[in-house]
């Protein structure tokens, strides 16, 4: 008689996700590594299109990550405990979902077993973003997506 795959992502509350769960919990969308400008008045955030210096923006992911502090120290580390404060999370990210007690998305690669899945479904940051890099001001690379 097979095993039966424990998914827990599903079961598992996020407060008691081992480091392993906790990092493959991450769709891979690279969406949080957008920069964002808030306005001062209101509070309310604008996503751009300009992308961490750090963003392999082909694959999603950070091009360092174990060292990104040294390179990006306002880099955040996402944690249980933050979720709550974190407003600028896209509504699509993993751990938002999970921790309002929701599903993963159909496309997640922990649903597909298959990393690409993020990028076919046309959830990531690939093909629209630009390196913080070759940007210039930001006030320029704002863009009107509901995935953001």
């Amino acid at each position: 008689m097979g095993q039966v795959k424990v998914r827990f992502w599903e079961t598992t509350p996020l407060d008691q996700l081992d480091r392993a769960q906790w990092e493959a919990l991450c769709d891979g969308c690279g969406k949080c590594c957008i920069h964002k400008l808030e306005d001062e008045d209101t509070g309310e955030m604008f996503p751009t299109n300009v992308a961490c210096k750090l963003l392999n923006r082909h694959s999603a992911q950070c091009s360092d990550y174990p060292h990104r502090h040294q390179f990006v120290p306002e880099c955040i580390r996402l944690t249980p405990a933050k979720l709550d404060d974190l407003d600028w999370l896209p509504p699509t990210c993993a751990y938002k979902l999970r921790g309002e007690g929701k599903p993963l998305p159909g496309w997640h690669h922990l649903n597909t077993g298959d990393r690409e899945s993020v990028h076919v479904a046309g959830m990531s940051v690939r093909g629209w973003t630009i390196s913080e890099s070759d940007a210039g001001d930001l006030e320029y690379h704002i863009v009107d997506r509901d995935d953001l």
